[in-house]
């Protein structure tokens, strides 16, 4: 497989937004971005504990 050009990321969108419809995009985005950030700050707390030590004492 290749890598996705213009075309395809342009069709793909099209779907997308023929789909889910215009006022529906923004509440998928913004619990997407939910999603990651709680994802981050997951996996930041999951650090070993000697790491975080060295982390808070700088």
């Amino acid at each position: 497989m290749g890598r996705l050009g213009v075309t395809e990321i342009l069709v793909i969108l099209a779907i997308v937004l023929l789909l889910f419809g215009g006022k529906k995009i923004p509440e998928l985005m913004k619990g997407l971005g939910s999603g990651i950030k709680e994802f981050k700050n997951a996996a930041k707390d999951s650090q070993p504990a000697d790491k975080k030590e060295e982390e808070e004492t700088k």
